[in-house]
């Protein structure tokens, strides 16, 4: 999801790396190495489930939240 995925131009690097950054201000107990591994919206869900102990509902609708307008 925050990775980057060879032949993906410049602008598209540039964002995602601000989206990383971005979710990590907003979950501070993401890694730098956890972004990296983060896939798709149910991964991060769950991360932000497990660290923060948020419910489930709680887990996805923040993050669904979060995510809305944002091209991975």
């Amino acid at each position: 999801m925050f990775g980057y995925q060879g032949g993906e131009s410049g602008e598209t690097v540039a964002r995602k790396r601000g989206y990383m950054a971005e979710a990590r201000q907003r979950w501070p107990f993401l890694t730098r190495f956890d972004v990296t591994t983060i896939h798709n919206e149910q991964q991060l869900a769950t991360m932000v489930r497990d660290r923060s102990g948020r419910s489930k509902a709680d887990a996805d609708e923040e993050v669904h939240t979060w995510m809305e307008g944002k091209t991975f």
